[in-house]
C-alpha cells in the first residue's frame, strides 16, 4: 500500500540488521515501510501511536526490500487479528480506590424490588461481594443502607450502596441522613458518570418505575466504572481544569465533615424536657407501670411516663386536662362519648372535666400534661376490668 502524504514515524531495525524507514497516510491510518535494499516479501510491523485510545494490533504490510547477494529467510506467517469485544471489559472498582475489595449492600420498596433483582444479578455476574437486604419501605431502606455504608467507611473494604424505589429520590433522600454517604437518584448513564466523578457518589439510587433492567445495567456499569475526578458530560468528556480538579480533591474531607458532632446548642434541647432534669419520677400506685414528675403544683402540669403495655383503668378528673405526646405511643378510649384517639408522638387531645376514659400504652411512652387546676384521679374500674375490655377492642 502506497500513503499520497507520507509522515516518518520511526526508524525499525530488523532481526538482520536492515533499516528500514515507517511512514504512515494521517488520514486513513495507513503503514508502509521502505528501504535501499532489495527483497520482494512481507513485513509484519506493530505500532503503538500515542494517544491512541486502543493499541494498534500487528499491520501486515507489502513492501519491496532490497539488499544485493543475500537470500532472506521466508517471513513469518501474518498474524490473526483477535475477534471484537461483544461487550465492554468492565474494571473492577477495586482497582479505583487504593484496591480497597468492593462489597455493595443493596434494598429496594415494592415499587424498587424487581429493578433491584436484576441489578444484583448483575453485580454477581461480575463477581462483585453483594449483600442483598430484604424488601422494606422506602424510607426503611433508605437508612438501614445509608447507616451501613456510613458505619463501613473506615474499614479496609470500599462498601457502597445500591437503593430502588418507584422514583429513586425517597431512598437517597433516607440514605443521604448519614455522614459520609453521598447518594444520586440517577436516571441515566450521564447522570450515573457526573455524580461519580464530581461528588464520588457511593449510594446509587435507580427508578423502578421509569427505568427499564437494560438501562439500569448501563447506569450501574457506568457507575461502577468512573473514578472520581474523571472526565464526565459536565466536563465534557474532558479531564477538568487545574483550578476545579484541585476544589474536588479538597472536597472530599470537606465533605466528610458534615453531619456528625453537631454542637448542641439551647435552640435543639425540648424546653419541657428540660424541666424533668432536676426532679424525680414517682410510681403511681394506682396504675402499675407509670410515673410522674410534677413540674408545677397548681395548675398542675408534669411529664407521664409509662411502660410498653402498661394500662389506666378507666377514670375521669375534677378538671379537664391538655396532653402532648413526646415519645412512644398510645390508644384512649373517651367511655363518656364512645369515641377513640390512637395517638404519636407530637398528637394533642383535650380531655373536658368529668369524661371517663380508659388509655393502652403500645410502646414506651412519654407526654406532657396540664391540668386546668390541681389534679387529682377517680377510677371508674379496676386493671382486670380494664385489661379485659381492652382486650375485646383490640
Amino acid at each position: 500500500m502506497r500513503c499520497s502524504t507520507e509522515l516518518k514515524l520511526m526508524e525499525l531495525a530488523s532481526p538482520h540488521g536492515y533499516q528500514a524507514l515507517c511512514y504512515a497516510n494521517p488520514s486513513s491510518n495507513n503503514y508502509y515501510t521502505k528501504s535501499n535494499t532489495s527483497y520482494h516479501g512481507y513485513f509484519n510491523v506493530a505500532i503503538s501511536i500515542a494517544n491512541h485510545s486502543k493499541p494498534i494490533f500487528p499491520t501486515q504490510i507489502h513492501l519491496p526490500l532490497h539488499r544485493p547477494n543475500h537470500h532472506l529467510p521466508p517471513p513469518p506467517l501474518p498474524l490473526p487479528l483477535p475477534p471484537p469485544s461483544p461487550t465492554p471489559i468492565h474494571i473492577s472498582m477495586a482497582d479505583n480506590n487504593n484496591c480497597r475489595p468492593l462489597k455493595i449492600i443493596a434494598g429496594a420498596d415494592s415499587f424498587g424490588c424487581t429493578l433491584k433483582d436484576a441489578l444484583v444479578s448483575h453485580l454477581r455476574s461480575l463477581s462483585i461481594d453483594v449483600e442483598d437486604l430484604p424488601t422494606d419501605k422506602y424510607y426503611s431502606v433508605g437508612e438501614e443502607i445509608g447507616r451501613r455504608v456510613s458505619a463501613a467507611s473506615i474499614t479496609t473494604t470500599e462498601t457502597r450502596g445500591l437503593v430502588a424505589c418507584g422514583t429513586g429520590v425517597g431512598v437517597s433522600i433516607f440514605a443521604n441522613k448519614f455522614p459520609g454517604v453521598y447518594a444520586a437518584t440517577c436516571l441515566t448513564a450521564g447522570d450515573a458518570e457526573n455524580t461519580r466523578s464530581i461528588n464520588n457518589c457511593n449510594v446509587l439510587a435507580v427508578s423502578g418505575m421509569s427505568t427499564s433492567p437494560e438501562s439500569a445495567i448501563e447506569i450501574l456499569d457506568t457507575w461502577l466504572n468512573t473514578p472520581f475526578r474523571s472526565p464526565c458530560p459536565a466536563s465534557d468528556s474532558k479531564p477538568w481544569p487545574p483550578e476545579i480538579d484541585s476544589f474536588l480533591d479538597n472536597s472530599i474531607p470537606e465533605m466528610s465533615k458534615i453531619g456528625p458532632n453537631f454542637p448542641t446548642t439551647e435552640s435543639d434541647t425540648c424546653a419541657i424536657c428540660c424541666l424533668t432534669k432536676t426532679r424525680e419520677f414517682t410510681p403511681i400506685e394506682v396504675m402499675p407501670g407509670g410515673s410522674m414528675k410534677i413540674l408545677r403544683e397548681t395548675p398542675t402540669s408534669a411529664i407521664v411516663r409509662f411502660k410498653a403495655g402498661s394500662v389506666e383503668p378507666a377514670h375521669h378528673h375534677t378538671f379537664g386536662h391538655d396532653l402532648v405526646v413526646l415519645k412512644g405511643s398510645k390508644r384512649v378510649w373517651n367511655l363518656s362519648k364512645k369515641e377513640n384517639y390512637d395517638l404519636g408522638v407530637g398528637d394533642f387531645l383535650f380531655t373536658p372535666a368529668g369524661d371517663v376514659h380508659r388509655v393502652k400504652y403500645f410502646e414506651d411512652t412519654e407526654f406532657f400534661i396540664k391540668w386546668d387546676g390541681h389534679w387529682d384521679l377517680l377510677l371508674d374500674e379496676d386493671i382486670d376490668t380494664a385489661n379485659a375490655a381492652i382486650q375485646k377492642e383490640i
